[in-house]
């Protein structure tokens, strides 16, 4: 039997476990197709912290979430085995030895044939996350949704941190340069060079005023179209989205994406071979109305939807 989400019919969605969907709550992913994993951590932010809450307030949240996608017809719990694996026990008081237990945590989950889906948590989790997922698949493609490129070499003499992540990504040979795509980067930078210079390893980046005004349909369309059937991961920083959708994140900057420019975005991408995925960087202390987790949450269903061997209805 297929695990399947607590209806809200037979039991109050304010009640019940604090597990994300209200889906069982395990601690090996042996038998699952999907398993749901949080990351709390706030240690690698340099601006606001707060994304040590994320997991737990998106849990909270995605409570709401009924478990077919009326919209486009996925019914991902009719094929999947989906669960909650938990909150990975990171070293609070240690970035460095955070990013080794994440990734050895990972690696123990990965010795079983499932697709990581994970809470954050600030974005430096991705890194140690592909570390894992490289190790298992090989260099992956990757779809990077986010204000800022993190691409830097070094923040305060730390080579590891949110804002540097795909640079030892690249370096590290963990992803596919010319299969990277970064959407919706904007704001302000240091140099004219914040951004050209991971156009020059390969990127693939699509600032957020050529997207204003437009659906992401064909964008997602040509993204799958070069990725192909490599193995991809998809990274989406909620601050992707306009502070108007989503306030609640610890590095905002204004003329970002529209939450329908997201769903747009993620549903053109079905068909890739979708490897593992993360939604970071939800502050709840900075959106005491929880409508970023709320949208978080909404978006993680909806990366779930397009999973290989999800049945549309």
């Amino acid at each position: 039997m297929v695990n399947q989400p607590i209806s809200g019919n037979d039991l109050a969605r304010f009640s019940g476990p604090q597990s994300f969907m209200r889906l069982p709550e395990v601690a090996t992913a042996q038998g699952l197709d999907v398993g749901f994993i949080g990351i709390p951590m706030d240690i690698g932010t340099s601006w606001r912290s707060g994304t040590r809450m994320g997991p737990k307030q998106l849990r909270e949240q995605s409570a709401m979430i009924r478990p077919y996608n009326i919209q486009t017809g996925a019914a991902p719990f009719d094929a999947l085995q989906c669960a909650d694996l938990g909150d990975v026990a990171i070293n609070t008081f240690s970035l460095s030895d955070s990013i080794r237990i994440i990734t050895e945590t990972y690696a123990a989950h990965l010795k079983h044939d499932f697709i990581p889906m994970t809470l954050g948590g600030d974005h430096t989790l991705t890194l140690p996350v592909l570390r894992a997922i490289a190790a298992k698949h090989g260099p992956v493609a990757l779809v990077h949704v986010d204000a800022h490129a993190d691409v830097n070499d070094e923040m305060f003499g730390e080579r590891e941190t949110h804002g540097t992540v795909f640079r030892r990504a690249y370096e590290e040979g963990l992803i596919t340069a010319d299969k990277v795509f970064q959407i919706g980067l904007r704001g302000t930078g240091y140099t004219a060079d914040d951004f050209s210079e991971a156009a020059g390893w390969g990127f693939n980046q699509y600032l957020a005023p050529q997207l204003w005004h437009k659906s992401l349909t064909p964008l997602a369309a040509e993204i799958k179209a070069k990725i192909g059937d490599q193995p991809c991961y998809i990274t989406y920083d909620i601050d992707s989205l306009d502070p108007a959708y989503a306030p609640g994140t610890g590095t905002p900057e204004i003329g970002g994406l529209t939450t329908p420019q997201a769903m747009e975005l993620i549903r053109g991408l079905r068909g890739l071979n979708i490897v593992g995925c993360d939604l970071v960087e939800v502050s709840p202390p900075y959106d005491p109305s929880g409508n970023t987790a709320l949208t978080g949450a909404n978006l993680m269903f909806e990366l779930l939807s397009i999973l290989p061997g999800v049945p549309y209805r």
